[in-house]
């Protein structure tokens, strides 16, 4: 077994992956980023002398456009592979006008085609739904199948075992964001609590699951190989309890629910200023620009679940 890193060249290098598992000249791919990410995965396959189709599975740990923008491009181009995803997110890749919609209300049509390109329905026919605990034998390994909640209701990881040995496991968002330009001090990781599903309590039952499941290295979507699993995992837990404070505070604040997303923007760039201090990380025009996208979208995820609780779910 062999594990290819391919940069999905989302955002920024190396902020978004995608995943080759290859094995005797065979290939499943976990997680694709955009339509923009296929050519960079079929090139990292030929590169490792891997035909189209000889990929037999795409498996996507949810639906997040970063994640899994990409599948119908990519399945296109792989005629003999089937898709792999939670049982929640099948929708959404057979019929995925309601996402794109979604997205597209967001980012407006133009943006949308820049990041994400064209998304179109995966026949059902060639879609798997994945329960918890599911195995699916691939040539001599095992991949095993772990919901994954806190990030989104539709996430799971892989965890990848050769015979009863658990090798590495996939942990889309569910074990944070690790980008390498912040690894100045060893590991550094955090969550990822954007729109719309963000449960700090789940999130971290979901770290300690990839914490406990006995593979030795961790590979987020955000991005590369974490080999630190304790350490990692004690600073996702330390986080989601920050997080899930700054819940609390925003759920209580006298600020209106329009007030709630710079509430918490400014509250979490505050917190991380602190920590990279803490942990001698530079917070330099570098860290800034790439970290701006995540502040933003952690405060508007967390903003949204405390209106909700609040009774305004808008």
């Amino acid at each position: 077994m062999k594990i290819v890193t391919v940069d999905c060249r989302y955002q920024f290098p190396k902020y978004a992956a995608s995943y080759l598992v290859t094995h005797e000249k065979h290939a499943v791919v976990i997680d694709n980023g955009t339509a923009h990410s296929v050519p960079l995965i079929l090139k990292a396959l030929a590169q490792e002398g891997i035909p189209p189709e000889n990929v037999d599975y795409v498996i996507i740990t949810h639906v997040h456009l970063d994640h899994a923008g990409g599948s119908s491009a990519l399945m296109k181009s792989c005629p003999n592979a089937r898709l792999l995803a939670h049982p929640r997110a099948v929708l959404h890749v057979v019929d995925p006008s309601k996402l794109t919609a979604s997205a597209k209300k967001v980012y407006g049509d133009e943006k949308f085609e820049r990041l994400y390109g064209k998304i179109e329905a995966i026949p059902a026919e060639r879609v798997t739904a994945m329960e918890d605990g599911e195995q699916l034998q691939w040539m001599d390994l095992t991949l095993r199948f772990i919901h994954t909640r806190g990030h989104a209701n539709h996430h799971f990881c892989i965890l990848v075992q050769e015979g009863a040995v658990p090798t590495a496991i996939f942990t889309g968002d569910a074990f944070g964001l690790a980008y390498p330009a912040l690894r100045q001090n060893g590991v550094f990781i955090f969550p990822s609590t954007s729109p719309t599903d963000f449960d700090p309590e789940q999130a971290i039952l979901s770290v300690e699951k990839i914490r406990d499941c006995g593979a030795p290295v961790a590979y987020p979507t955000h991005f590369g190989a974490v080999r630190e699993i304790a350490d990692a995992s004690q600073q996702m837990i330390e986080e989601l309890h920050f997080s899930g404070d700054l819940l609390n505070q925003a759920v209580q604040a006298s600020a209106a629910d329009s007030e709630l997303d710079s509430f918490c923007e400014s509250r979490i760039r505050k917190h991380l200023g602190e920590v990279f201090a803490r942990r001698g990380i530079s917070w330099n025009e570098q860290a800034r620009e790439l970290l701006d996208l995540d502040i933003k979208l952690n405060a508007a995820g967390i903003a949204h679940v405390a209106r909700k609780r609040r009774g305004n779910p808008k």
